[in-house]
């Protein structure tokens, strides 16, 4: 759903670039170093303390204020959503759909910094990807500084929110496809167009009906489903692990441990079927 992609530039000349032209509306955080846009006379340094935006069809050229060049990652939202998102912040953007950035910088707070390195982090590490945490993730992302940059340049307007009644009634929806597909590698755009709702809006509703994010609420609905079928040894763990909806053994271990603060094999091991079962129900209550 969300293209990111980390990108390096190691020029490190005070020049400008040649002319260029963004092909899409995306959003850079970067990590190291700083850049100059050049906009005709008007210059624009994006550096680590803000969030860099290129509308599509801008034409710019770059230099460098340091012999440091600069390292980043670009977010890409589907034009849709992108949309969906800008909306609540600013309704006007549905005059002027193909630019939704007013602006070419914004703020960067110190969560949004330390989430987006988080982010790289478990992008480019080996452990298995959760498919729902991405796509929420660098949605969020994008989100908070979205809203920030439109609250510094004053021109944020909410959109009126819909009823409560009908968030619940998506979001009862979600937790009812979720419950019965917890086998399946569900994405965010799976969720969302089953309730008919846009991909960020329903995430952020799905949080703020259950108090969890949709990919934690759907881990933990996982975790302990395995605590019921853990207490029959004679089903193996790893198919336990791939019918739930886990990538490996390791990965429903590593998750498990995360959860519960013990792996199913020790569990298995120190209790019997009877305790296993009521700790299955404990949890859930």
């Amino acid at each position: 759903m969300i293209m990111v992609q980390d990108y390096i530039c190691r020029h490190t000349s005070c020049s400008h670039s040649q002319e260029e032209e963004s092909r899409v509306n995306g959003v850079v955080l970067m990590r190291h170093g700083a850049f100059t846009k050049h906009f005709g006379r008007r210059r624009v340094t994006a550096d680590v303390n803000q969030a860099a935006f290129f509308s599509r069809g801008s034409v710019y050229r770059v230099s460098h204020p340091a012999d440091c060049g600069d390292r980043g990652t670009t977010f890409v939202v589907p034009p849709k959503i992108l949309n969906d998102i800008v909306r609540e912040l600013d309704p006007t953007v549905d005059d002027r759909p193909e630019t939704p950035f007013p602006f070419v910088t914004g703020p960067c707070d110190a969560s949004v910094f330390w989430r987006h390195r988080e982010f790289v982090r478990r992008l480019e590490s080996s452990d298995p990807l959760e498919p729902l945490w991405a796509d929420v993730t660098g949605l969020q992302l994008v989100a908070d500084v979205l809203e920030s940059a439109f609250e510094r340049s004053g021109t944020a307007t909410r959109r009126r929110p819909a009823t409560t009644q009908d968030h619940a009634e998506r979001v009862e929806a979600a937790k009812l496809y979720m419950a019965a597909r917890l086998s399946d590698p569900l994405t965010l755009d799976d969720v969302a167009a089953v309730v008919n709702s846009s991909p960020f809006n329903f995430a952020r509703i799905f949080h703020e009906q259950t108090g969890l994010p949709i990919h934690r609420y759907l881990t933990i609905l996982r975790l302990r489903a395995a605590l019921e079928r853990i207490a029959d040894p004679g089903v193996d763990l790893t198919e336990i692990a791939l019918d739930l909806g886990f990538s490996s053994h390791s990965h429903f271990t590593d998750m498990f441990r995360r959860e519960f603060g013990v792996t199913p094999s020790v569990v298995r091991q120190n209790s019997g079927t009877n305790a296993i079962r009521q700790m299955s129900k404990n949890l859930i209550a």
